[in-house]
């Protein structure tokens, strides 16, 4: 992430993710907060994006997409509660991206019976590549 726009959209991105299931759970906030920190964006800043409405930009490298269906993923986990909603709205938010939908079973289902939800780097990007040949 280069610009603060496409911090500030991804920011804006996650944040309607999380806000799908009706309500805002102290654990995506603070996954958020975090994600935040790591870009360089201060609290007062992102808690602005909960009230206005961000154009969600389009990532130009696949990395980036793979990146953000993977924090996507991650906050989907962050409450400890699996909602149907958010299920589809990440499949329809991975496919809008351009990811192909059996990489994106692959790493959903990983995340799923690993107790802590991360996946190596290595094996994220190896579920997108394989899919490629």
């Amino acid at each position: 992430m280069s610009t603060l726009e496409e911090k500030l959209s991804l920011l804006s991105e996650m944040i309607s993710f999380a806000v799908i299931d009706g309500k805002l759970h102290e654990r995506e906030y603070n996954f958020i907060l975090l994600i935040a920190l790591e870009l360089r964006v201060d609290k007062p800043l992102l808690d602005s994006l909960f009230q206005e409405e961000i154009k969600p930009l389009k990532f130009k490298s696949e990395f980036d997409r793979i990146q953000q269906f993977y924090r996507l993923a991650l906050l989907m986990h962050s409450d400890g509660v699996l909602h149907e909603k958010e299920d589809n709205s990440l499949h329809e938010i991975g496919i809008s991206m351009g990811l192909n939908p059996v990489a994106m079973n692959k790493i959903l289902k990983l995340m799923k019976n690993c107790p802590t939800r991360v996946i190596a780097p290595r094996i994220l990007l190896e579920a997108f590549t394989i899919q490629h040949n």
